[in-house]
């Protein structure tokens, strides 16, 4: 059974039973806590909480959600059953069933037959835990399913009490297992061997709700949540591991085929060693990790989601490298786990280019940095060979990894090579403790869920209506006031507080564009509105300042926009739509949206792409968008269903979870279409003159335009012109001139700054005659020590001592020149050959003198150049000097 018809069967199932199907959210969900989405249950952990209530009409769901787990990625492969990507099908009940209903609708899949609908799973296979004293479900599993006491096992709170490692709902659970039969273990259940007693399904009774805490174990249960619900995780992976009846999940439909790919690339075979089988393992997870996340709009980066996304496409290519491939290999990895997971994910298709661009982008980078690590291990292996050792430090191991980039396995590979060894413990040491501060910090910058429970009856019972897309100003009811987090029933002059209304002119933030600003007002009584936020995508909170008088709840007030807002950010965010599809005309489809903020005048545009854009491109982004405005096409908008919203092409942004109504905002056609439920303006030409400041680089694979429109674009322009006429009335030339006069003048300053220059290296060349004939001689060696005029650097310091060291030559000869500039004192020490044959280095005696100027220097026994800061010390330096030369 393929693994999109083992998808099927689970939502076809509980569909039937009344639950509603819900797709799955995207990898990145707007939660503290959570880098990744990591459990099936985390899109609904509002409505377990009781923050509000689940918009499902039977008060049940079912899903299939995409989820990434990375606590561990360096021991993906080394086991045979966990991935960091997987797909968690679950079943879910808020305050309707619970245990009896959860463990009879898994039962009933797992063991219906396939000609029914079922898996097919021999019931005498399947074993279950349940929490140490939940007699509950014990009874339920022997008495309602007829499973043996004996298959029963009962563990503790870190096997059998679930919640997402953060503060969030929680309760005990009951797992059901497949006895994979003797040749994977031991009998007796999964107490005795989870390896051949395999989990595939988590029942998960929530009705708790735990605190602050570290590990399975380690926290406080906080108390009980408002309704008791059921969560249930089933591993489709595992599952289909049973059903295709094969060892283990990498040999599924779905990975399989890039493990093949990756045996010819390598001309390795999986199977015929452990270590390169884990290899083969890392390329099929990761590389469908990876898939999903740029799919989902993450992009390679040195921070957070991005981070996770580049070691994971690294360890790839340093895997397929350790196996023996050569060359590039990810386009053919990508393209390969792309056909895999299209039949259940069709998305992938529209967005195949783009991931295999920021693919191929990451790859080449990342070649580059072997290329560099490469010369600093061979760097460090001659030093270890010098010094007559034979093992590559610790140090040396962990600075190739940490600074460069650079994998222990390819140091380890080509320490071996060179007849070396590694100090993996001191490596491993060192990683230890990074992984310490690390997990330290990480918990630092935890915080536990929001608490919006105060929100929790507005939210539920009534929701705001806005009422902003048909007017500025509304005759609304004040619903609550909120007041130093705490409800209350008056606010007073001076206050700072969050109004609930039950209706609302004012936009609160979404998409990108910042919440209206505006007023409430009754008579005398005044509140300035400085931001408008959302509270489970139905609330809007009025976040204001009462400037005169007082205010009650149950008062009828006027909220009002500020016009002159509302107005500029209507431009600047239909201006971003703008620039969406002028950039897509210049860079083709695969510059994707991946966030913007748009506020009065100013907008920003972040976009998927994996290259730096010339001149020209930014030029015609900005005339294809100034013609579009000039165009003064129609702002049309349309609600429809998000089934029809994509069938007309409307395009969505990576991240962002849309309800079954959607609001397509259409601009000139197909010139752009998008999901947007924003504030826009009528007509094209409303938003003015766009005027792009430039692009810039936010991570790899991803890119910044940033611009103005309307009144900012024409001040903006208004001093672009002011600055042009200034310069032409300076020049004494037309503006349209300007460009031909600047290049003529900058050429012209070149060629004086290359006689200038001339002239220079002629004096110098004078300069070094005389300085020489000033020789001294010490010792039986010629000496020069020299302070010359200010303003020398050190590069001319360093042509006329070796001029100098030329007319001496002959003979042994040491030449000191110092300098000041700049509040620097840069200073050379040049010896000949003779006087380095003779024991005189010009190393040892940088080391003497630059204490006495404060400074220091770097170089060979016959050249050192450095820099100081204290030219006061140069005499009592320069008889330093001339002592030790003397007593050489």
């Amino acid at each position: 059974m393929q693994t999109h018809e083992i998808r099927e069967r689970f939502i076809n199932h509980f569909t039937k039973a009344g639950h509603q199907e819900v797709p799955s959210a995207s990898l990145i969900l707007d939660d503290p806590n959570l880098l990744f989405v990591n459990a099936g249950m985390v899109p609904f952990k509002p409505y377990f909480l009781g923050q509000q209530n689940p918009p499902f009409p039977n008060g049940t769901a079912t899903s299939i959600q995409k989820c990434v787990r990375t606590l561990d990625i360096e021991e993906v492969g080394i086991t045979t059953r966990h991935n960091t990507f997987f797909q968690m099908a679950g079943n879910f009940s808020f305050g309707q069933y619970f245990k009896e209903g959860a463990i009879t609708y898994a039962w009933a899949l797992l063991t219906n037959p396939v000609a029914e609908g079922g898996y097919g799973l021999d019931p005498e296979r399947l074993w279950v835990t349940v929490y140490l004293d939940d007699d509950e479900a014990a009874d339920i599993w022997h008495e309602k399913v007829g499973i043996p006491r004996e298959r029963i096992q009962r563990l503790g709170m870190a096997d059998n009490y679930w919640s997402m490692g953060v503060p969030g709902p929680c309760g005990p659970c009951s797992e059901i297992y497949y006895d994979r039969g003797p040749e994977y273990g031991k009998e007796g259940g999964p107490i005795a061997d989870d390896n051949r007693y395999l989990e595939i399904w988590n029942l998960v009774f929530m009705e708790n709700e735990r605190g602050e805490g570290i590990g399975k174990d380690n926290f406080e249960i906080l108390g009980p949540l408002p309704k008791k619900n059921i969560d249930t995780g089933l591993g489709v992976e595992r599952v289909a591991c049973i059903l295709q009846g094969v060892d283990n999940v990498y040999e599924t439909d779905l990975l399989a085929p890039v493990i093949a790919v990756a045996e010819r690339l390598s001309g390795t075979k999986y199977g015929a060693k452990q270590e390169d089988d884990i290899r083969f393992r890392v390329i099929a997870d990761h590389c469908r990790t990876g898939m999903m996340l740029i799919l989902d709009g993450v992009t390679p980066s040195n921070e957070g989601r991005g981070y996770i996304l580049r070691r994971l496409l690294r360890r790839i290519i340093r895997s397929a490298r350790l196996l023996g491939a050569t060359g590039t290999t990810l386009e053919e990895f990508m393209n390969t786990i792309m056909d895999t997971m299209t039949p259940s994910y069709p998305e992938i298709a529209d967005n195949r280019e783009r991931i295999l661009r920021v693919s191929i982008t990451e790859e080449a980078a990342f070649l580059k940095t072997l290329e560099s690590g490469t010369e600093r291990f061979e760097e460090a292996a001659a030093a270890v060979k010098s010094k007559g050792s034979s093992s590559v430090s610790g140090a040396d191991a962990f600075a190739l990894h940490d600074t460069y980039g650079f994998p222990i396995d390819l140091t380890l590979e080509m320490a071996a090579e060179a007849g070396l060894e590694v100090d993996t413990e001191g490596f491993e040491s060192l990683m230890a403790e990074q992984r310490a501060r690390a997990k330290a910090d990480n918990q630092a910058k935890k915080h536990g869920h929001a608490d919006l429970s105060i929100y929790r009856e507005w939210v539920d019972e009534h929701p705001t209506v806005f009422t902003g897309f048909d007017e500025l100003s509304s005759s609304v009811k004040v619903l609550g006031l909120i007041s130093g987090g705490q409800k209350v029933s008056e606010v007073a002059e001076g206050q700072e507080v969050e109004v609930i209304l039950d209706a609302s002119p004012l936009y609160a933030e979404s998409g990108g564009q910042l919440g209206d600003r505006g007023t409430i007002t009754r008579g005398d009584v005044v509140l300035d509105v400085n931001d408008v936020q959302k509270i489970g995508k139905k609330l809007w909170v009025h976040r204001a300042t009462v400037t005169r008088g007082a205010l009650g709840v149950g008062e009828e007030v006027t909220a009002q926009v500020n016009e002159q807002w509302r107005h500029a950010a209507r431009q600047s965010h239909s201006a971003t739509h703008l620039i969406h599809g002028a950039l897509r005309q210049v860079l083709g489809p695969t510059a994707v949206q991946a966030g913007s903020m748009n506020q009065p005048g100013y907008l920003r545009f972040d976009f998927n792409y994996t290259e730096q854009l010339t001149p020209e491109q930014l030029k015609d982004i900005e005339s294809i968008t100034n013609l579009a405005v000039d165009n003064d096409w129609a702002v049309n908008t349309i609600e429809t269903s998000l089934a029809e919203a994509k069938a007309m092409g409307a395009m969505a942004l990576f991240g962002e979870n849309y309800g079954d109504v959607v609001r397509v905002v259409e601009i000139g056609g197909p010139f752009s279409i998008e999901l947007c439920g924003g504030t826009h303006v009528s007509h094209s030409s409303q938003i003015g003159p766009v005027s792009i400041l430039g692009e810039s680089s936010i991570g790899s694979g991803a890119r910044r335009i940033e611009a103005y429109s309307g009144l900012d674009s024409f001040h903006y322009l208004s001093k672009e012109r002011a600055l042009a006429e200034g310069i032409a009335s300076s020049l004494k030339a037309k503006t349209d001139d300007l460009p031909e006069r600047i290049a003529a003048l900058t050429q012209k300053l070149k060629e004086t700054e290359k006689q200038l220059e001339r002239m220079r290296r002629q004096q110098m060349a004078q300069q070094s005659g005389q300085i020489a004939a000033e020789a001294e001689l010490l010792g039986g060696v010629s000496v020069v020590i020299k302070r010359l005029d200010a303003g020398a650097n050190v590069g001319d310091l360093r042509n006329i001592a070796n001029d100098v060291r030329g007319k001496l030559s002959g003979k042994p000869a040491v030449v000191a020149l110092v300098s000041e500039t700049d509040g620097k004192v840069p200073f050379v020490i040049a010896a000949s050959k003779e006087a380095v044959e003779a024991g005189l280095s010009a190393k040892d005696l940088a080391a003497q003198f630059g204490g006495y100027i404060k400074g220091h220097g770097g170089g060979k026994p016959d050249m050192v150049q450095g820099a100081g800061s204290e030219i006061g010390g140069f005499e009592s330096g320069a008889q330093a000097l001339r002592a030790a030369i003397q007593n050489a």
